[in-house]
């Protein structure tokens, strides 16, 4: 078999749907061809991360009618009365993870075990991307504490710190101090997240130091968080992400977070 033969196998290899004698054709095909044998390996590492790096939960009973819909919608391949044929996907752009056309192009050839990839991968590209926003987050938080870099503008004063961060950022963020609950607004920096200037608002919680990431509704993760020993809250409230830092308890951390936003919303 060829490389232009093979590749369109190499998925039902991987997911265990060829008959015996397609799959010994692979099997020797791989052995003495590095791209495919790359690629096939490419597949078993995908399909082992989505085993252990996505998170599991209990379908709800209107998903499990979903799936039935789908497959009972979905045509037999070939059932138009020509020999069913699996199109190969040109190569992605630089920056485009090979790893994800196969479940691409086997969504868009609407198999209904495809589609479940499909779903399975973007969980874990949406869950890993919260998990990288949280990881600069408290990376940024650990860089300013050592390098005594907190505030570049050092005020408890809102309206101070909310004219020097606008003035640095494409979007004017909400500054409140609240010093009367407890949380001393201490002053702001900027900081990158995301691949995106943000402002950071500096806050004292008797002896911690709480950061606030604040931009316009940006982030999708849960509320709460922790990470190396730091904890992070997320709220979203009239179109703006808050995202605290802090090695103050959940609890402490939550419910300034509550009061900050609540103070951003009020009239």
């Amino acid at each position: 078999m060829k490389c232009d033969q093979t590749q369109p196998l190499i998925a039902p290899y991987v997911d265990g749907e060829l008959d015996t004698l397609r799959r010994r054709f692979v099997e020797k095909h791989l052995k003495n061809c590095a791209p495919c044998a790359e690629q096939h390996a490419d597949l078993v590492a995908l399909r082992q991360r989505i085993r252990t790096e996505v998170p599991y939960f209990a379908a709800a009973p209107a998903l499990a009618e979903r799936v039935r819909a789908i497959v009972a919608a979905t045509p037999p391949a070939g059932s138009s009365g020509r020999p069913h044929k699996r199109e190969r996907w040109p190569r992605l752009s630089v920056g485009v993870s090979r790893h994800w056309q196969w479940l691409a192009s086997g969504a868009v050839g609407g198999c209904a075990a495809t589609v479940l990839a499909f779903v399975a991968g973007t969980a874990v590209l949406d869950w890993q991307a919260s998990q990288n926003v949280v990881a600069q987050a408290v990376t940024r938080h650990v860089q300013a504490t050592l390098g005594h870099r907190l505030v570049d503008v050092a005020s408890s004063d809102q309206h101070t710190v909310k004219p020097w961060l606008s003035a640095r950022l494409d979007y004017s963020p909400p500054v409140h101090d609240l010093a009367a609950e407890g949380f001393p607004l201490l002053g702001g920096r900027l900081d990158t997240l995301g691949g995106r200037k943000v402002a950071t608002l500096v806050y004292g919680y008797r002896k911690h130091t709480i950061d606030v990431f604040v931009q316009p509704d940006s982030f999708d993760m849960p509320s709460s968080h922790e990470l190396r020993g730091f904890n992070v809250a997320h709220r979203r409230a009239a179109g703006w992400d808050w995202l605290a830092v802090s090695d103050a308890s959940p609890d402490v951390l939550n419910g300034f977070v509550s009061q900050l936003v609540s103070a951003a919303t009020a009239k």
